[in-house]
């Protein structure tokens, strides 16, 4: 590959993967200072997970249009129009009296939060194909992926020098930020020939074309699954890291940092296998560091008394196989549907971001009372991930 083809393809991974981070900025910068935010706006800790599943339902819902819009007017607009939002949306969060207030921005930061992810995973299978699609997604995952460990920091650093309002100012600056390097330097990926027209009734062809083949429910439902195995510790973190760990509003790297080195090195190994192994071999691959991890975590919680050097490998582990094995189910799942990747890219994350939205705003909290009940419930989500990707494989030997 020519070098300036190389630096290109840098420049863009490094946008896209700065483009995803507004997500996970947006649930984790928070964490540290959620106990502080509810006294100030009279809310319980009850109430105050509300501003994180209201978040990641308005998160779920968009993502079903983020797609499927940038199928239609290009991915371009949808992107520079989200950011802008975004940033808008944050200084209403910083600006907040009360809790209602708070969760009307927070779901409006839900909305547009999602664009660059959703969207950023159209434009890599816009313009990469085979193993370089395979590479370029392990790129923007192993970049993205440090955002949830530096978000947490990050919060906790502005919340204790600032106050908590500068959390949400902080956002407002990071989306306006990404507008202008998007403005600057993101290119439009889908020509106007090949893009459908937008129409209600289209959009409801196209989801129902994606969402009635039991083949993408069986994987999106897997990956969803998958990622809630990681996922419960993320709202659960306050709890993890500050009671049973007993560490402080500042040291929430003790847990994120570990868990997202574990990201990094599985995006790293699934780019670096990418034409080496098969896509089935990367995931079973993937599934043995899951199972592996798990039972490491329910062993440790059952045994040990809770501390960073036993409760948090484990979480390493797992989210090492969680990202091996994503990039390659996420391809396999877009490349089912090659006119509709938005679509697919949009229904995949909203099955994903609502599976997460019960997970915050139900499960976590009936779990968190004990490392023990976390670690089970994690084996429980993976098991069921497994099971579905296998009824998934034995479909897809049937109809060969």
């Amino acid at each position: 590959m020519p070098e300036s083809s190389r630096q290109r393809h840098a420049v863009l991974a490094l946008l896209l993967a700065a483009l995803a981070t507004l997500g996970p900025f947006s649930i984790d910068t928070f964490l540290p200072a959620m106990a502080d935010i509810g006294v100030a706006l009279s809310a319980s800790p009850l109430q105050m997970q509300q501003a994180l599943s209201v978040y990641l339902f308005c998160y779920a819902l968009m993502m079903l249009w983020h797609g499927a819009i940038s199928d239609s007017v290009g991915r371009r607009p949808v992107i520079l129009v989200s950011c802008l939002c975004f940033a808008i949306a944050s200084v209403g969060c910083a600006m907040a009296s009360d809790l209602s207030t708070l969760l009307l921005f927070r779901g409006m930061q839900g909305l547009c939060g999602g664009a660059g992810l959703v969207v950023g995973r159209a434009i890599i299978r816009d313009r990469f194909h085979g193993h370089d699609a395979q590479r370029m997604m392990s790129q923007v995952t192993m970049l993205f992926s440090v955002s949830p460990a530096i978000a947490p920091v990050v919060g906790g650093l502005l919340f204790g020098s600032f106050g908590w309002r500068s959390i949400f100012v902080f956002m407002a600056l990071l989306g306006l930020l990404l507008f202008a390097a998007c403005w600057r330097s993101l290119p439009e990926t889908l020509a106007r020939e090949v893009r459908p027209p937008f129409a209600w009734r289209q959009l409801a062809r196209n989801y129902l074309e994606v969402g009635r083949k039991r083949e993408f429910q069986l994987l999106a439902l897997a990956v969803s699954f998958n990622f809630a195995g990681f996922f419960l510790y993320i709202p659960s973190a306050p709890v993890f890291v500050m009671q049973h760990l007993g560490l402080g509003h500042d040291q929430f790297i003790w847990m994120f940092g570990p868990a997202v080195g574990g990201i990094m090195l599985g995006a790293f190994l699934s780019g670096r296998l990418a034409g080496r192994r098969n896509a089935r071999q990367l995931v079973s691959l993937g599934y043995a560091l899951m199972f592996g991890a798990a039972a490491l975590n329910v062993l440790s919680a059952w045994l040990l008394p809770p501390s960073v050097w036993s409760s948090v490998p484990p979480l390493a582990l797992y989210s090492t196989g969680m990202s091996l094995s994503a990039p390659s189910i996420t391809i396999v799942l877009m490349d089912q549907f090659p006119h509709l990747r938005g679509t697919v890219s949009s229904m995949q994350g909203f099955t994903q971001t609502m599976f997460s939205s019960l997970i915050a705003g139900v499960i976590a909290p009936l779990v968190w009372t004990s490392t023990l009940s976390l670690a089970l419930t994690m084996s429980g989500l993976l098991v069921t991930g497994f099971l579905l990707r296998s009824a998934y494989r034995r479909r897809v030997s049937r109809a060969a």
